[in-house]
């Protein structure tokens, strides 16, 4: 039996169920935006200047959930396990929409509730993390207790990161959808229907949602948003070399290289060079920076729209930065040697791309790609 027309049904069914909710959500705004939306237009990552619905995540989650129940009915075996893994997902995003709808949770409680979603698949669907191909970490996954935290930990850091980069219109969700891509695409190589099916329809809900973020941005993803997706795609790579011997334990780092580089910058320039604190929120994040030394400066009006146009305009410069680490770990997702010098060379360039910007020094081919398009 020929199951691609159904999957691709499977696909549509999630695409149209999360354009749909969200549609819904964005013209009934009026009736619940004392919770659903972001009334702070001030903060150092604020690029509106309209309150809009933060609640994205629920259509994404909504929209997920009725692609895998519909392919729960044709494929029960892989229903049964990406049901569970949404299970699993369920602490991280309630924490996160908790956030968005009263602004009162602590970082720290949001850390607690990742936390425990990362403890639930690590028991329940096996998602630790054994080998590392690092010298160091290896001994440590070896152990169970180790395996976990090591999970525990990949899964913090990548949902985190994702949480991060959800600054512009289209950006977070765009470059989910580039990771979850290059995911799938390994997962079918090697064979493993079940995690390529998850990412799929990950993807087509992810898009049902961005066809209404991009590029006007009427609806946000919010914490929930950006938890649920974040925290699916570190399972998914967790669960993908945890099934699959083959695949390189760094395949899903350089697959995530972009957030996860950014991340991790950012908290070495908080900490380091600024002296605040690691979860400090700032407004020189890379993405902040092209944005304000680069598309602010060429396009100049303060115009509502032009705003609009300008806070879409920034995120295709990181959907290229996000590919250019997908398609080498696409590439040699089962060499670890040639990952690691792929994942020091993003590094390099990520640190070198972003000094030159913040002392204004733009590299002209960047100007020049922007002027002319």
């Amino acid at each position: 039996m020929d199951l691609m027309p159904l999957l691709v049904a499977c696909l549509s069914l999630g695409l149209l169920t999360s354009m749909l909710v969200g549609l819904l959500t964005v013209r009934s705004s009026r009736l619940h935006a004392g919770l659903s939306a972001d009334h702070d237009l001030s903060g150092p990552q604020k690029f509106h200047r309209r309150p809009v619905p933060r609640v994205g995540g629920v259509a994404i989650c909504l929209g997920f959930s009725a692609a895998a129940l519909s392919w729960f009915f044709i494929q029960p075996e892989q229903g049964r396990f990406i049901g569970a893994l949404w299970l699993c997902s369920l602490p991280a995003f309630l924490g996160g929409l908790w956030e968005d709808l009263t602004k009162r949770v602590s970082p720290g409680q949001r850390m607690m509730a990742l936390l425990a979603a990362a403890l639930l698949a690590s028991l329940w669907l096996g998602g630790t993390i054994d080998r590392t191909d690092i010298f160091l970490l290896d001994p440590l996954a070896q152990t169970l207790f180790g395996a976990v935290l090591l999970a525990l930990f990949v899964v913090a850091g990548v949902t985190n990161s994702i949480n991060i980069i959800d600054g512009f219109n289209g950006l977070a969700s765009m470059c989910t959808m580039i990771m979850l891509a290059g995911l799938a695409i390994v997962a079918w190589t090697v064979g493993d229907s079940t995690i390529a099916v998850a990412a799929l329809l990950l993807i087509a809900a992810t898009l049902g949602l961005f066809m209404l973020n991009y590029p006007l941005g009427l609806i946000f993803l919010g914490d929930g948003g950006a938890y649920f997706l974040g925290f699916m795609l570190a399972e998914l790579g967790i669960l993908l070399i945890a099934r699959n011997p083959g695949v390189s334990p760094l395949f899903p780092l350089v697959l995530c290289a972009y957030p996860v580089v950014e991340t991790v910058f950012s908290m070495y320039r908080r900490k380091v060079l600024r002296g605040q604190p690691m979860d400090a929120p700032d407004g020189v994040h890379l993405h902040s920076l092209i944005y304000r030394r680069l598309i602010r400066w060429a396009m100049g009006s303060e115009d509502a729209r032009e705003l609009v146009r300008r806070n879409s305009l920034t995120a295709p410069y990181l959907w290229v930065a996000c590919a250019l680490a997908v398609v080498p770990a696409v590439i040699w997702w089962n060499h670890s040697a040639m990952l690691a010098v792929f994942l020091l060379l993003f590094v390099v360039t990520y640190v070198a791309l972003y000094w030159r910007i913040v002392r204004f020094r733009t590299p002209r081919w960047l100007v020049r790609r922007h002027l002319t398009t």
